[in-house]
């Protein structure tokens, strides 16, 4: 009778351990193929990358793959997403601001909508460098070039004209009571190239992401200016806000992921589930600390209407510094 039991209770535990096993196998990911919309050493390759090693790093996915695929401002790899859907389903293309504001300008034909929409994950905010031994050493004194000649103050960015870099430039010599049309920007393949001509002298000032210009101003080739965000960050603490200098200048570029056009909601759900569980891990906290970024989680749903909110809000912007009709 107690060898029945016995054999009874083996019998439960063993069904429920291939219960277990059963769900973990259809929750788990294996594998995620990231894709890059461009070049290696900008923010979208720092986000992706960076995901992949916290997400590796904690267990939460056995191997992470990258494929950085420029072209067209990104459209190339969206469009590329869209065309291959059927065998991307262990894909997951990176992206920000951008993917709404080329799609405002009809560079290129595809927009958020035509993708599955996964989670945001990161918030990066806006700064303006200079090379160490650049003779602007503030702000204002930038201003004061681009009062007197706006064509001698080239500001390059990672990405094309128009753009977000562009934008916010623009943005910033509005509020200085500067004609935003008159920004002479150079448009450069990603953040690594945009870095370069300025370390180069091809430009006087870069307009970038905080998390693209750490490294080089901790090491002291680059000094950064200013940034957009609300108040100082931890990770430049000495860098004012703009306004602090006295402009009104917020400016917030969420990064987040998409998946091809068509994915299950279970895939969608396992994918939030994950990216969820990695905010806890030690392993993101490094990431996240090493490139100054702010946790931006919005997943599903919410994050495709916080998709649309942004659309409505850029596109007024857009219009009214003159880079859309």
């Amino acid at each position: 009778m107690k060898y029945w039991a016995n054999r009874q209770v083996l019998t439960v535990i063993t069904v429920f351990l291939l219960v277990s096993h059963c769900v973990t196998a259809e929750t788990q990911i294996h594998r995620i193929h990231f894709l890059i919309p461009g070049g290696a050493g900008g923010g979208w390759d720092g986000t992706a990358r960076g995901v992949g090693e916290a997400l590796t790093k904690s267990n939460l996915i056995k191997r992470a793959s990258y494929q950085n695929m420029s072209g067209g401002g990104g459209g190339r790899a969206i469009a590329h997403l869209v065309k291959t859907a059927k065998r991307q389903q262990d894909t997951l293309m990176v992206n920000s601001t951008p993917i709404i504001i080329r799609s405002l300008q009809k560079i290129f034909s595809h927009s958020f909508q035509d993708l599955t929409p996964i989670a945001a994950v990161v918030a990066d905010y806006g700064v303006f460098t200079v090379v160490n031994n650049s003779e602007i050493q503030n702000w204002q004194q930038a201003v004061t070039l681009f009062q007197n000649d706006p064509s001698q103050l080239t500001v390059g960015g990672g990405s094309g004209r128009g753009s977000m870099d562009h934008l916010v430039a623009a943005l910033a010599f509005q509020a200085a009571r500067g004609d935003p049309k008159q920004v002479r920007y150079i448009p450069y393949d990603a953040g690594g190239k945009a870095m370069a001509g300025l370390l180069s002298g091809e430009t006087k000032i870069l307009s970038t992401g905080l998390g693209e210009a750490l490294a080089q101003h901790r090491s002291g080739q680059i000094r950064i200016l200013a940034i957009t965000a609300s108040e100082r960050s931890p990770a430049v603490p000495n860098v004012p806000t703009f306004k602090e200098l006295g402009y009104e200048i917020i400016f917030i570029n969420w990064r987040g992921f998409f998946g091809p056009p068509d994915l299950s909601q279970e895939k969608v759900k396992t994918y939030t589930k994950v990216l969820e569980k990695m905010f806890q891990t030690p392993d993101w906290e490094t990431v996240r600390m090493r490139n100054g970024w702010e946790n931006l989680y919005i997943s599903g749903k919410k994050f495709h209407a916080f998709l649309i909110q942004q659309e409505s809000t850029i596109s007024r912007l857009m219009k009214e510094l003159g880079f859309l009709e």
